[in-house]
């Protein structure tokens, strides 16, 4: 059921909370998805979510849990003793979703959620899974799988099935492995059914599979799944042996995750924010590229200084310098733009740096003189100034040449040197093209001038 979170819904909830009317307030949540519960919860405070947390069964409960906001569920869990998050809450969550959970809290919270857990082997597993990188498999991966052994024969493999089974919510693919757990290859259940009894299953599986090891950095976990259209991916140590399983859902959230950090880098903003933070918190991750974007002002500032006398000589060129500046910045972003969206795609191929600024070039080629074309057309006609017309169709020519090839190379420089290429995309190349567009056209307009005048 979908629901539409409007403002007179939450004061109905409010009201039913204030009133402590738990079963009307449990109707009026039944039967909801718990990522839509999750979303009413953050429009409440969090006594109020507390209180119609609390009502909510265990299994619905530790899903609301996972579908908040990190933010959102690290403020939550502050509320909620340990005995009540390990008890209620971890036992029914995968051991992925658990250890993001627990992950969220503070070290002495962490211990004590720990020691909590009655399960010895799921406290295992979870501190097995926090032990890794966030940012590589390892730290996306569940320990919920279904393996057998390549030496049990089919009767064995299906009475060993099903009490795995017991304990899992999802059964996408069936592991083979070797006698020391090394990852041999999958099993499907059509191979299963028709097997004879006495099959043994290193006869029948399949070997042929994509696999990363734990250290597998999370951003080509996703590659490898989106190229092989992969809806769950084995995870195994370095020497082979099968570790944990990666899903589907665990890849969306890198994507997105990823998607939204370059998205803010290109637009100036150095940190990981939310529009619920904070002023300061959200003035903190503006303010760098905005003192930077400051600085390259005064650059600019001073190139327009420089050439100061010109301007005296000939005013008429300071009209077309915001239009200069504007398609030099354009032209860069565009260019660094589908440069880093291939590097993060992984979809550059072999190209050579050469050949990829070779074809950018090309491209900046016929824009430029498209573009120079119709400017120097508007001038003829509409300028008195022969001079003027020829400056700024030739400059912004040159202009867009140069900032193609630059916003081109600063990514492609910048992943070699392993520094983020999203940082390319942002204020620093319309910055940098900006002031080098400017000195292009003051340098071609003082060399056009004194040849025509």
């Amino acid at each position: 059921m979908n629901i539409e979170l409007t403002r007179e819904y939450v004061a109905e909830l409010q009201a039913l909370i204030e009133a402590k009317d738990e079963k009307s307030a449990l109707r009026m949540m039944e039967n909801l998805h718990p990522a839509d519960i999750a979303e009413i919860y953050n429009e409440l405070q969090i006594e109020e979510a507390r209180y119609l947390y609390l009502l909510l069964d265990p299994e619905t409960a530790s899903d609301v849990l996972v579908e908040m906001e990190e933010d959102d569920r690290e403020q939550f869990l502050k509320v909620l003793p340990p005995e009540v998050i390990a008890s209620q809450f971890i036992y029914h969550m995968d051991s992925d979703d658990a250890a993001d959970v627990i992950g969220d809290l503070s070290e002495d919270k962490k211990q004590e959620v720990l020691l909590h857990i009655d399960d010895v082997e799921q406290a295992g597993h979870i501190v097995d899974l926090l032990s890794y990188d966030e940012d590589t498999a390892g730290g996306l991966m569940a320990k919920e799988l279904i393996q057998v052994n390549e030496n049990w024969g089919v009767t064995t493999c299906l009475r060993e099935m099903r009490k795995q089974a017991e304990e899992i919510d999802e059964i996408y693919y069936i592991y083979v492995v070797d006698d020391d757990n090394k990852l041999k290859g999958i099993l499907s259940l059509k191979a299963l059914l028709l097997a004879s009894s006495d099959t043994l299953i290193r006869d029948i599986y399949d070997s042929d599979l994509q696999s990363v090891s734990t250290d597998t950095p999370s951003d080509q976990v996703a590659q490898i799944m989106e190229k092989y259209d992969l809806v769950v991916l084995p995870v195994v140590d370095s020497i082979g042996r099968l570790m944990g399983r990666i899903t589907i859902d665990d890849v969306v959230d890198v994507i997105r995750d990823e998607a939204e950090k370059d998205y803010q880098m290109a637009s100036g903003i150095s940190e990981d924010v939310e529009t619920t933070d904070s002023p300061i918190r959200l003035s903190r991750a503006r303010l760098p590229w905005l003192i930077i974007g400051l600085l390259g002002g005064i650059f600019v500032a001073a190139v327009i200084g420089r050439f100061e006398n010109d301007l005296k000589i000939n005013p008429e060129m300071a009209f077309f310098i915001p239009l200069i500046g504007a398609m030099a910045g354009n032209v860069g972003i565009q260019s660094s733009a589908i440069i880093v969206q291939g590097l993060a795609s992984n979809s550059l191929g072999l190209e050579s740096t050469f050949r990829k600024l070779s074809k950018e070039f090309l491209v900046a080629l016929m824009n430029g003189l498209i573009l120079s074309t119709l400017l120097f057309v508007y001038n003829f006609f509409l300028s008195d100034s022969l001079a003027l017309t020829y400056t700024v169709s030739i400059s912004l020519f040159v202009v867009i040449i140069f900032a193609a090839l630059f916003g081109t190379l600063i990514p492609l420089v910048l992943n070699k040197v392993k520094f983020d290429p999203a940082l390319a995309t942002g204020p620093f190349i319309t910055t940098m093209n900006d002031i080098m567009g400017l000195v292009i056209y003051f340098m071609m307009g003082r060399i056009l001038y004194d040849v025509m005048i």
